[in-house]
């Protein structure tokens, strides 16, 4: 029986198990990459380890969340990360070089290899051909230090692609969407969407990147395309076609679901608040004000993402009831756009022109005002993940984002009378890497700087043969690591310190909480009780970390979905 790409990745990168659905499996890792919202507590649990150098191929720490420099726990987070970079032998991306997936995206994924991230964004690699995985902390540490990555077989669901997109008003983002329409956010728990299909060959690399960066949102471990000419074509325009092999799946490959998608047939789409499968028509929402759009985050800011946007925004005026935000996804990305004069047709339309960074997407400013409707190209509409509790937030195509700027409300793209360029991917990308440092030879001169908000790590005591301990929480279905755990400025630069990041845990649904569970602690712990999906959204190892601390004991929930965290 022919394999499928999985199964072909899997088993060249196999250290031991079966791959048998189900069954737990142990895989060699060829690169491992940390972002500096979770790297802290990454970097600090391999500095725990006590070892010279990481044990991976390649390992990139990366700048791209924690901006805001307000004060000084941001900028010592960013020293820590640069000089622990240099002391172990990982590559840096300094703040400012862009977002993680993108940048690895065009600097270091390759087809037919496995990469672990610590962001649930990560399988963003799956659109080079690349096995790419979101996990914890921990995970990234253990694996940085020699150990193999394990976890259980995931089965694996084949989207046959058919057709071509109704281009150019027509986008990826949109395919991802109907999917999520059809699967919800629970849909692909426990599995590996793998793509395939004669319409794949109608969607460029970035553009896969799109569909398999918002495949976080259905709860798979990752997603994952062929590599074909497109793939190479991709690769050879950023100066690196030695890194491209063939790979695709045999033709008498199985497969445990198949669900098919004519592309076609897709038409823009819009998800509604509060969730990413809240999913309709744009055209059903027609005439829906507008206040504010964020065009940009590692889903949708790529140069054919920017491109597109300033040939709707070119000659044109944002509505005066709309504030719109774009945060190109790469310095390479904004150097590129910058010399064609495409950051010029966006500040004349109005546009307020944001850094190379994850910015509104995690909660990082740009929050809109009390009740107000904010569209965004970005993967997550979570209830006050903006940072406004009662906003509104929608998720769309930076297309459909772009035309919904200038109308100050929704409306197709199709119907709005807004003539639109049709994108040609080029044949040389800017390359660029000077914001990359790369490995030292010799570190026996760096010190690894740590600042006065950098706590050492947690640990917990062993497990007890027994747990009795006080139900503190009782909690519904769909809990987001966002309720676990919050985002946004006001807690971000506490990651590297679990004391006061604690301090935050559940305060969005119960501000009592971490009292609350404070003194529960001295008397034996706490326990929480959840129902399905709980931990649905990103690799955040803090929101099991800080509850761990504040005394959690066990969390209650029902296993049959699963839950999309890897902690």
């Amino acid at each position: 029986m022919g394999k499928n790409i999985v199964e072909k990745i899997f088993g060249s990168h196999l250290a031991y198990g079966e791959l048998t659905a189900g069954s737990p499996v142990g895989l060699k890792v060829d690169q491992v990459y940390t972002q500096d919202a979770t790297g802290t507590m990454a970097w600090l649990q391999f500095e725990a380890m006590g070892l010279n150098k990481v044990q991976v191929p390649l390992a990139v720490s990366y700048v791209d969340h924690n901006m805001l420099q307000q004060d000084y726990m941001n900028p010592d987070d960013h020293l820590f990360l640069q000089t622990a970079a240099a002391k172990f032998g990982a590559y840096f991306s300094r703040p400012g070089n862009g977002i993680c997936h993108q940048v690895h995206l065009e600097q270091f994924a390759a087809p037919g290899k496995i990469a672990l991230g610590t962001d649930s964004h990560t399988p963003t690699g799956g659109g080079m051909g690349m096995i790419s995985i979101g996990v914890g902390g921990l995970d990234a540490a253990t694996v940085m230090g020699g150990a193999a990555f394990e976890l259980n077989m995931p089965k694996v669901l084949k989207v046959h692609l058919f057709g071509k997109l109704k281009r150019p008003y027509v986008t990826a983002m949109d395919v991802i969407l109907e999917i999520l329409r059809r699967l919800t956010v629970k849909g692909g728990v426990g599995k590996i969407l793998e793509y395939g299909g004669p319409g794949d060959k109608d969607l460029n690399v970035t553009e896969r990147a799109t569909i398999t960066n918002m495949g976080a949102e259905l709860g798979a471990t990752t997603s994952v395309f062929p590599s074909d000419e497109r793939t190479k074509f991709y690769l050879e325009a950023v100066g690196r076609e030695n890194d491209w092999i063939e790979l695709s799946a045999d033709e008498d490959a199985s497969y445990a679901e198949v669900i098919r998608i004519n592309l076609g047939k897709i038409e823009p789409m819009i998800a509604q608040p509060h969730s990413p499968d809240n999913v309709v028509t744009v055209k059903s929402l027609a005439g829906t004000k507008v206040n504010q759009v964020c065009i940009g985050s590692c889903t949708n800011s790529s140069y054919q993402g920017m491109k597109s946007v300033a040939s709707i925004l070119k000659d044109n005026t944002v509505s005066e009831g709309v504030n719109l935000l774009i945060n190109p996804g790469s310095k390479q990305v904004y150097e590129m756009i910058a010399k064609e004069g495409l950051i010029a047709d966006m500040v004349a339309a109005g546009a307020r022109m944001l850094e190379s960074s994850c910015g509104p997407c995690i909660g990082m400013g740009g929050a809109p005002a009390s009740g107000q409707v904010s569209v965004r190209s970005y993967n997550r509409n979570f209830k006050g993940r903006s940072g406004t509790k009662d906003a509104f937030v929608y998720l769309a195509s930076p297309v459909s984002c772009a035309v919904f700027a200038l109308k100050g409300e929704m409306v197709d793209p199709r119907d709005a009378g807004i003539p639109m360029k049709k994108f040609r991917e080029p044949s040389k990308y800017t390359i660029n890497r000077n914001f990359l440092i790369a490995p030292k030879q010799d570190t026996s001169d760096v010190k690894v700087v740590k600042g006065p908000n950098i706590k050492e790590v947690s640990v917990k005591d062993a497990l007890k043969d027994a747990i009795e301990a006080e139900v503190l929480l009782k909690l519904g279905d769909n809990v987001t690591t966002d309720d676990i755990m919050p985002a946004g400025s006001k807690v971000l630069p506490f990651r590297s310190n679990i004391p006061a990041i604690s301090n935050f845990v559940f305060s969005n649904i119960d501000n009592s909480f971490s009292s609350r569970a404070l003194e529960a602690k001295g008397k034996g712990g706490g326990i929480i009780i959840g129902a399905e999906n709980y931990g649905q959204g990103s690799s955040r190892e803090h929101a099991a970390i800080a509850p761990m601390f504040l005394g959690i004991q066990a969390v209650i929930a029902n296993r049959s979905r699963g839950s999309t965290d890897p902690t």
